[in-house]
């Protein structure tokens, strides 16, 4: 009889729990932007049952959906990198995606990274950074490999629960506590012990403060756990009234507008991206309701109300203000990754000398991030943001002070370049820009056995109630955001590599680190898509009237996701959904 082994994803959650009641202790703004945070999500909950009746959802619900977390932990040595990654492959989760942060023109930090998160509908995730010392020249290398070499992080306990794992196929209950204990007490915890003072003031004199918060540390640490939100703009106006930096007027018309907003976007398909454990049938229940000028007045008046009380007077705490500006697509545009922040926070550090000397000093390295997703961009999607990130950035600088002076006018114009794309999930799934799964309806097998579907058109089989879908969720990160949230947090731009000649990093050199290649989100996004559509279009008895082309393309992009992917598998129906399936 084969050992019983706890879950994985279930394990994973654990995981995720205790470090966000860690990083509430050790960081208190965190706990109160939590509370923020949650705050404003059961505003939106309370649009969305107005908007749609029918719609409810528990307090325990709510938790779910807003306890996804994704933090960011930066690690100094290509060892101690490849048993991060074997530490996170206990908990289920596979490297995804290269992102070569020194190659981000003047936004370049001294980094590359990978992130570590399930293949199929992540809940956590964990952005995962390795300090390059060949970026910097000979001298400066040396100094910082002899620092490095200095530290243990893994303790052998852990490392034995890790081999343990890996050799058996599974933790124990006991074991994996165990493991979560050893994340939470000793891998992830902040000490606030480092080393060497002067390498640390010379490195952030010259810009290098990634380089500082890695090497001069003698443990690693969450540089921070982001939190999802419903509505990132009331969230943002949220925090920047609860910590003093917008007025009760100003926060009621930045509130009323998000709020109005949402309640005119917020459709099934939005109900779909937001809340993972509802079904489609409970979806196409609801029944259409309005949202009214007063309803949003109200809601916004218990907001200013709540945040009254002594628990959001966040002004009261330490802290450094909020980003001014929200990083990624402008705000009426559902595609990728929003991201916003309050900035990092300065806090007390010990330096321990090569002498045994200790000096008391502060460090300003984490941060308060928050993030709301959407949809997951084809090549051609992509392509199209980037381009409109160009123009949108060109726009902030030309001004940077417009958000302060003017937020309204900001937005707008920010807004301008992003305008090519459509605003709705049926017409971007049209236009080819985003993923999707579909499935047909009942309704389409049934005219499927009487001969009556003809067309081969998705847009038009949905049209039709032929076929249902929704979108992909995209799961993954955005350099360039990533690029402005470091600036922002690091008061500096970016770096330039010292070395003699720059060094160029691939996503091999990285799979050679971890001992495991890295997975390719988007062919898997777009197999899940190719996948479904195959199974749709068979189900319907359509596959055979697309051309040789479409077939050969479709089943190359499944072809290429199992390749990229083990463990990858056609959906077993667009029914799936994430509260229903516990190891997805």
């Amino acid at each position: 009889m084969s050992p019983h082994f706890v879950d994985r994803i279930l394990l994973q959650n654990r995981l995720f729990a205790e470090l966000s009641r860690m990083f509430g202790i050790e960081v208190p703004l965190y706990d109160r932007a939590l509370l923020v945070n949650r705050a404003t999500n059961e505003a939106v909950c309370e649009v969305l049952c107005k908007l749609h009746r029918g719609f409810h959802i528990t307090a325990q619900q709510l938790e779910r959906t807003s306890g996804e977390r994704h933090g960011a932990i930066r690690i100094g040595r290509p060892d101690e990198y490849r048993w991060v990654s074997r530490f996170f492959g206990v908990f289920g989760m596979e490297p995804h995606n290269f992102y070569g942060m020194t190659a981000l023109g003047p936004k370049s930090q001294p980094i590359i990274a990978t992130a570590f998160r399930s293949v199929t509908r992540p809940e956590h995730r964990v952005f995962t950074s390795l300090l390059m010392t060949d970026y910097y020249d000979d001298t400066m290398r040396a100094r910082l490999d002899a620092l490095l070499a200095k530290r243990t992080v893994f303790s052998d306990r852990s490392k034995e629960l890790i081999e343990r794992c890996e050799r058996q196929g599974g933790l124990s209950a006991d074991d994996g506590e165990a493991l979560v204990r050893e994340g939470v007490e000793r891998i992830f915890k902040w000490t606030g012990a480092a080393r060497d003072i002067g390498l640390y003031k010379e490195l952030c004199d010259a810009g290098f403060k990634i380089a500082a918060d890695i090497a001069c540390f003698q443990d690693h640490h969450l540089n921070h756990l982001t939190p999802n939100t419903l509505l990132m703009d009331l969230y943002t106006a949220s925090m920047k009234h609860c910590l003093g930096e917008l007025d009760e007027a100003a926060f009621r018309t930045r509130a009323t507008t998000a709020l109005t907003r949402v309640s005119a976007v917020a459709d099934r398909d939005w109900l779909c991206l937001h809340f993972m454990h509802l079904s489609h049938a409970e979806i196409d229940s609801y029944q259409p309701g309005t949202v009214t000028a007063a309803d949003i007045a109200a809601l916004v008046n218990g907001l200013v109300t709540t945040f009254r009380s002594e628990t959001f007077q966040l002004h009261k705490l330490s802290h450094a203000g909020f980003k001014d500006y929200t990083e990624g697509p402008s705000q009426d545009t559902p595609i990728l990754l929003r991201q916003d922040a309050y900035h990092a926070l300065t806090e007390p550090v010990v330096f321990t000398e090569d002498d045994g000397s200790t000096l008391m000093a502060t460090h300003t390295a984490r941060f308060g991030e928050i993030e709301e997703r959407f949809y997951a961009c084809t090549a051609t999607g992509r392509a199209m943001y980037d381009q409109c990130l160009v123009q949108a950035d060109a726009v902030r600088e030309h001004d940077p002070k417009l958000p302060q002076r003017d937020f309204a006018a900001y937005e707008a114009l920010y807004a301008a370049p992003f305008a090519k794309f459509p605003k709705t999930l049926p017409e971007l799934i049209a236009a080819d820009l985003v993923f999707a799964r579909f499935a047909p309806t009942t309704a389409g097998i049934a005219a499927a056995k009487a001969g009556a579907v003809t067309s081969t058109d998705m847009t038009e089989l949905i049209r039709q109630g032929y076929v249902q879908y929704e979108g992909l969720r995209y799961e993954d990160f955005l350099p360039v955001s990533a690029a402005g949230i470091f600036a922002s947090n690091l008061n500096q731009y970016g770096t330039k590599s010292t070395a003699v000649i720059k060094p160029t990093y691939t996503q091999r050199q990285l799979e050679e680190i971890i001992g495991r290649p890295i997975i390719d989100a988007t062919a898997v996004y777009a197999g899940v898509d190719a996948a479904s559509r195959v199974e749709t279009y068979t189900k319907l008895g359509l596959l055979e009237r697309l051309s040789s082309g479409e077939r050969e393309r479709m089943l190359g992009a499944v072809a290429l996701a199992e390749r990229t992917v083990e463990s990858f598998r056609i959906p077993a129906g667009i029914h799936e959904r994430r509260g229903e399936q516990a190891g997805a």
